[in-house]
């Protein structure tokens, strides 16, 4: 199963004790599946980004949230929107994205990306490198990641990373979808179109037909059928007549306004209708609104069931 309706839960500053934290996540999560959302997806950072709040709010750890989240639902997918390569060894990441299949029985999706957020790389410890060296990493990762997860042994020996006959066991699978996110053509775009099932293009709406058609000429540079690299675009909806924070300017031409249905309307028209196959939406401004996931769901499942 692809990504076709996505919740991404993207900042946990929820005005309440940490005691309920996690219940307004699971609740978000519960709201989710039963609205028609078939998948929940999580940031995988330690800090608050820029532009969603300050360094030191709340934030959750993915892995454990996700695994959390796993036994508080039935059906709906679990994800990250996209796990950084540069905070776990892929050996590690492997076996945990391994370990979240088996608990979830078989939800697991592997959302990747290089990583990019500085401030985080270095008050924590973790080497940031350049831009290239982050995207030598994770092209040496998928190499271990994916046989990994598939029931291989791989010895792999490259610049960053090293193994020997890697084992990885308990599996639920033989494979667990992969899931690329960004906008990069040159770098993202030829990694999606070697390695990963699914590519979730963060880039403005008004971008996106010309994205896909650079998505397309990737796959066919490897005699890929593009038809089998899923899509889907990072959206953030500010809904009508539902109190809200001011929204920041840093996700500008990602964002869509209006009530459920007109919501629902210019996602129609603006992303599916132009040739993307899913939509991850998110709602910041609203932080926790009992309901809110229930009404956007019920307005927006319609556009992608069956």
């Amino acid at each position: 199963m692809t990504i076709r309706l996505g919740l991404q839960i993207p900042n946990f500053s929820y005005d309440r004790p940490v005691t309920e934290l996690f219940p307004a996540v699971q609740a978000q999560a519960r709201e989710a599946e039963a609205a028609g959302f078939d998948t929940v997806l999580v940031m995988d950072h330690l800090y608050q980004l820029p532009g969603l709040g300050e360094p030191d709010e709340p934030v959750l750890e993915a892995y454990t949230a996700l695994a959390a989240l796993a036994a508080s639902t039935e059906r709906i997918q679990l994800s990250t929107l996209v796990t950084g390569n540069t905070y776990r060894n892929p050996t590690l990441l492997a076996k945990v994205i391994t370990t979240l299949d088996v608990l979830s029985g078989g939800r697991a999706v592997l959302g990747l990306g290089a990583g990019w957020y500085e401030l985080e790389h270095r008050q924590l410890g973790f080497e940031f490198g350049s831009f290239t060296e982050r995207f030598e990493k994770l092209e040496e990762a998928l190499q271990v990641i994916l046989p990994m997860t598939q029931g291989e042994r791989p010895t792999f020996s490259g610049k960053w990373y090293h193994t020997e006959n890697a084992i990885n066991e308990p599996r639920y699978r033989d494979h667990i979808p992969v899931m690329l996110g960004g906008s990069g053509e040159k770098k993202t775009f030829r990694l999606a179109a070697r390695h990963a099932d699914h590519l979730n293009i963060i880039a403005p709406i008004e971008e996106l037909p010309a994205k896909l058609r650079v998505l397309e000429q990737r796959c066919i540079e490897i005699d890929r059928d593009p038809a089998s690299l899923a899509t889907s675009t990072l959206l953030t909806v500010i809904v009508d007549g539902e109190e809200s924070r001011d929204m920041p300017e840093a996700h500008g031409g990602r964002v869509v306004t209006g009530t459920p249905v007109q919501i629902a309307e210019e996602i129609q028209r603006r992303v599916l209708d132009v040739g993307i196959g899913g939509v991850v939406i998110n709602l910041p401004t609203h932080g926790y609104t009992p309901g809110l996931v229930t009404k956007v769901g019920q307005a927006l499942s319609p556009l992608i069931s069956g």
